[in-house]
């Protein structure tokens, strides 16, 4: 297969649909008609534990766990970063963040007096980079963002990036209000008293009712549940009642947050069923990081948004794939944001090759297979973060992960398996293994050209500042 870039991509194919592309390398391609629509939903800062279905006792998510009883839901699935703009530029290209110089979200903080200098990241996402909606629209999908994007301002939105309709998605990383007006998103008023999660809910539904007869790809960014933290009176009121525990997931505000992302998911859900095209639409839910420390609880993940730390970056995931997936079933193999684009594509027929792709193809998994990743996952975050986290970089490979501390001469090592919340650090116990991993992470940086932290020569411990 020929490897293209986007520029040559576009210019190769004009029209032509890839599944023609599919045909000339011997691919089985779906028909117009049995072409999956794709509705992708992603949650801004929900963490592991936030719903049902990994373990929440405090959180009602009926919808959510719903489809996961439909579908399958993956217990080692990550975000390729511990930050937003990252992990959704991993879903959107296949690429790892580090490859492609985005590393932290958009703009990012500037921490004068610390020890290391940010590298000089892009502000964007590149218009030279091929994104899923891109990938299909050849293939006769149409597309919609509709939701947080923060990937860069003009030109860099998504009706420049593949998507036909862009609703909402501006370079802010969080609305001014959850209530209208929302001022970020500019958006006009519909009804008094409006709520922000139902309007995109109700813009999605607008376009999965207009493309009914079409494969569609649905591309759902909420800004929930990231701050500010705001709910439905009716909700928050709901969980206060309900009782609060005294530590742990006790939030009646982010309680009800979530309850409104939740029946997002069964409003789009009830829609396709009630359209008659649920059948042949694959459903797939996943967040951008993990959860806040200081707003929910991912225990028993250590730590939370801007850690390396599994409370930084492992994600609820669901893939519900009717007529494939068998429902209620569980994938305990790693999986990582990136092989978003290969799997999509995998699973519309669509057979191209891009420059540099980092995820695998996860259609063995979700047909109740296996899949052989010929090499480790990766995490490079060279940025401070409000909290106190540090820039850092991490590797898994097999049960083991480790992080290093960037400019500290110092690493961790932990095995997943026996110990999930990285309490046991294994590294002076297992000096050979922790050299080896640490080789391997520093020998990815290289490959993928990371750009690295370098020392701040204002560096001043007493004006540093991790709360900005």
């Amino acid at each position: 297969m020929q490897t293209l870039n986007r520029r040559d991509f576009l210019a190769a194919l004009g029209c032509a649909s890839l599944g023609a592309a599919a045909v000339a390398h011997g691919q089985p391609v779906p028909s117009a008609k049995s072409k999956p629509n794709f509705v992708f939903i992603l949650i801004d800062d929900m963490g592991w534990m936030d719903v049902g279905c990994n373990g929440s006792r405090f959180y009602e998510t009926p919808n959510i766990d719903r489809l996961a009883a439909q579908g399958m839901r993956f217990t080692n699935a990550y975000a390729a970063c511990p930050v937003c703009s990252p992990t959704r530029a991993s879903i959107l290209t296949g690429k790892y963040p580090a490859r492609l110089h985005l590393t932290d979200w958009i703009p990012g903080q500037t921490m004068p007096y610390e020890k290391l200098r940010r590298p000089d990241f892009r502000q964007e996402l590149p218009l030279e980079e091929v994104t899923i909606a891109e990938a299909l629209k050849p293939a006769g999908y149409a597309t919609a963002s509709i939701g947080k994007w923060h990937l860069g301002t003009e030109p860099f939105y998504p009706e420049h990036q593949g998507f036909d309709v862009n609703f909402a998605g501006t370079k802010v990383g969080s609305p001014a209000s959850y209530f209208y007006p929302y001022k970020s998103p500019d958006l006009p008023k519909v009804a008094d008293g409006e709520y922000l999660t139902d309007r995109l809910t109700d813009e999605a539904l607008k376009f999965i009712d207009a493309n009914k007869d079409r494969p569609f790809f649905l591309y759902l960014p909420h800004y929930a549940v990231h701050q500010p933290l705001q709910g439905k009176d009716e909700d928050v009121d709901r969980f206060e009642k309900k009782g609060l525990p005294r530590k742990g997931q006790n939030s009646a505000v982010y309680a009800a947050m979530i309850k409104s992302v939740d029946e997002s998911v069964g409003r789009v859900m009830a829609r396709l069923d009630a359209l008659g095209i649920a059948d042949n639409t694959i459903v797939i839910f996943m967040s951008d990081n993990g959860g806040l420390a200081t707003v929910t609880s991912n225990a028993p993940l250590r730590a939370g948004k801007g850690t390396l730390y599994e409370g930084g970056v492992r994600e609820p995931m669901i893939v519900r794939w009717p007529g494939v997936v068998k429902p209620g079933s569980v994938c305990d193999t790693p999986v990582t944001s990136v092989d978003f684009f290969p799997t999509i594509l995998a699973m519309a027929g669509v057979t191209m090759k891009v420059d540099n792709i980092d995820g695998i193809d996860l259609t063995p998994l979700l047909r109740g297979g296996g899949i052989s990743r010929s090499d480790a996952l990766y995490w490079h975050y060279p940025h401070y973060h409000s909290g106190g986290a540090t820039p850092g970089g991490a590797i898994r490979d097999g049960n083991y992960k480790l992080i290093d501390f960037y400019g500290e001469e110092r690493f961790e090592l932990y095995d997943l398996k026996a110990d999930l919340g990285e309490q046991n650090d294994l590294a002076a116990q297992m000096p050979e293994k922790a050299r080896e991993l640490r080789t391997k992470l520093h020998d990815w940086l290289k490959r993928v050209d990371a750009q690295m932290p370098t020392p701040n020569p204002n560096f001043d411990p007493k004006k540093r500042d991790r709360t900005g």
